[in-house]
């Protein structure tokens, strides 16, 4: 069985092939380059190494969001079309539980984040592995409810290090904060949570944004104007 996995919802690009519950090859990358123009030839790229042919592909993981919008359209859609082409199976997973799923082994509370502008973020929060939220929410309700929970809390994400003053300041000794290395996304972690969804059909498969879009925002706004 061999699994391709995309993330392109976030800046990082995660990219991975796995075959029969090994890791083929991987491919992380924080840099700011363009997904629309870096995402297909980090694929060929890993292919190739990997020595598979695309028709040897089974199954398409893909990053549903949230996140960027355009980019977890890129992601998707690249997906959506490798699925048709192919005709394979593919799985939407949740970015920000993809995130969560570099600490599987931490004894409490996980909380993955993503900066959402404006004192905003989105944030899953996970307990055993488990979603127990996942929501675009003000950082002050996101930290309200975690402190309620009465937990240690590990939180993992690029954008952390923008909050993390005031996460400190709030959760105290009860909150640490993954290193480098566990807060970029990785697409063979992708490709693990995948393995235990139910897999849709190409056509069926949209982003998940938790969120309006602005544009969907401004429309809305000139709608209520006009009915005024």
């Amino acid at each position: 069985m061999i699994w391709l996995g995309i993330d392109t919802s976030h800046t990082p690009l995660a990219v991975a092939i796995v075959k029969d519950d090994q890791v083929l090859a991987e491919y992380k990358s924080s840099l700011k380059i363009t997904h629309s123009i870096g995402a297909m030839p980090a694929i060929e790229e890993l292919l190739k190494k990997a020595d598979i042919k695309p028709s040897d592909i089974d199954s398409i993981a893909v990053a549903e969001g949230p996140g960027s919008y355009t980019g977890v359209r890129i992601g998707v859609t690249i997906g959506k079309t490798l699925a048709w082409t192919l005709n394979v199976p593919i799985v939407s997973v949740s970015s920000l539980q993809a995130l969560a799923g570099n600490a599987p082994y931490f004894p409490g509370i996980v909380c993955a984040i993503m900066d959402a502008r404006r004192g905003n973020v989105f944030a899953g929060i996970y307990v055993d592995g488990e979603v127990v939220k996942e929501a675009h929410m003000a950082l002050t309700e996101l930290l309200k409810k975690v402190d309620e929970m009465g937990q240690p809390v590990l939180f993992v994400g690029m954008d952390v290090n923008i909050h993390w003053e005031q996460i400190k300041e709030v959760l105290g000794d009860k909150v640490q904060h993954a290193n480098a290395a566990f807060s970029l996304p990785s697409a063979a972690v992708l490709i693990e949570l995948a393995k235990k969804q139910q897999p849709t059909e190409a056509h069926t498969t949209v982003p998940e944004y938790l969120r309006i879009t602005e544009a969907e925002a401004n429309w809305m706004k000139e709608q209520k104007k006009n009915d005024n």
